[in-house]
C-alpha cells in the first residue's frame, strides 16, 4: 500500500511540474502588467481549462491584484493556487437509505473503476457495512481475478460469471445475492466502454435495466470513474454516460 501511495504522490507531482511548473517560470520575479494576463491566460487554456473557466479565473485574480495590491507576479502565483482550490467543492456526505443499496461503477477503459471499487469496498466496510462485489467487467483479461483477489484482500464476497459471459447476469445475480444476504451495499464493476461506441453504451443501459428488474428502484447510485487529467473531454463523457445510466455521482 505505501508503494501505491508514493506512485501516487509521483503523479501527482508531475502533473503539478507540467501545470503549475511553466506557469512559476513563465511569472519569475516580473512585474504584473498586460501582457503577464494574456500570457497567463494563452497557459490556462493549453492547459485544457476550457475558455469560460479560464476567463472567469482570469477576472478573479485580476480583481484580487488590485483588491490586495499584489505588484510583482512572483507573489500572483500563489494567488493563482488559491483561486483554483477555492472552486472544489468538498464532497457530500454518503447517507444510504435503501437496504440494500445497489451502486453501478461506471467509466471508460483504464479509468480506475475496479480499484476504486476496492477501495469503497473497504470504506464501507470499516464503517460496519456488509458489503457485497459483482465482478460485472466479463470481458476485460483478468478483471473477474483482479476483483476476486481484492475481495479475498478486504474479506469481501464476490458474484461473478465467466470471462466473455453476459454482464447483466452478473449485475442480476449480485442484485438478487445482496437481498437474499442482508446486504447494506453492492458494488457492481462494469467494463470499460468508450462514451463514443454506441453499441457499448447500449449494452450498459441494459446492466442498469437488469438491476432494477431484480430490484425495483435500483441502481440507487451510479458512479463514474474519471482521470482527473482527462481536461474537456470529460465532460463530454459525463454527459454520454449521464444520458445512458443517469449518472449520479463523479469518482476523479
Amino acid at each position: 500500500m505505501t508503494a501505491l501511495l508514493n506512485k501516487w504522490r509521483e503523479g501527482l507531482a508531475k502533473t503539478r511540474k507540467t501545470t503549475f511548473g511553466r506557469i512559476a517560470n513563465f511569472l519569475g520575479t516580473s512585474e504584473i502588467n498586460d501582457q503577464t494576463w494574456d500570457e497567463l491566460e494563452a497557459l490556462f487554456v493549453q492547459s485544457d481549462m476550457g475558455i469560460n473557466t479560464t476567463q472567469e479565473v482570469i477576472g478573479s485574480l485580476q480583481e484580487k491584484v488590485l483588491k490586495e495590491g499584489i505588484t510583482n507576479s512572483g507573489e500572483l502565483l500563489q494567488a493563482i493556487r488559491d483561486e483554483l482550490r477555492s472552486r472544489l467543492k468538498s464532497p457530500p456526505l454518503l447517507d444510504f437509505i435503501h437496504v440494500p443499496t445497489i451502486i453501478l461503477i461506471v467509466g471508460v477503459n483504464g479509468s480506475g473503476k475496479t480499484t476504486n471499487m476496492a477501495k469503497l469496498g473497504k470504506l464501507f466496510k470499516d464503517q460496519g457495512k456488509r458489503v457485497i462485489f459483482g465482478a460485472g467487467d466479463t470481458f476485460r483479461a483478468a478483471a473477474i481475478d483482479q476483483i476476486q483477489i481484492w475481495g479475498e484482500r478486504i474479506d469481501v464476497p464476490v458474484i461473478c460469471g465467466q470471462p466473455g459471459g453476459d454482464p447483466g447476469a452478473v449485475a442480476f445475480d449480485t442484485t438478487h445475492a445482496a437481498i437474499t444476504r442482508n446486504i447494506d451495499i453492492a458494488l457492481i464493476d462494469t467494463a470499460g466502454r468508450l462514451h463514443t461506441r454506441f453499441n457499448l453504451m447500449q449494452e450498459l443501459k441494459k446492466v442498469y435495466r437488469v438491476v432494477g428488474k431484480a430490484l425495483p428502484g435500483a441502481p440507487h447510485a451510479v458512479w463514474l470513474v474519471m482521470d482527473a487529467t482527462t481536461g474537456q473531454n470529460a465532460i463530454h463523457q459525463a454527459k454520454a454516460f449521464k444520458e445512458a445510466v443517469n449518472v449520479t455521482g463523479v469518482i476523479l
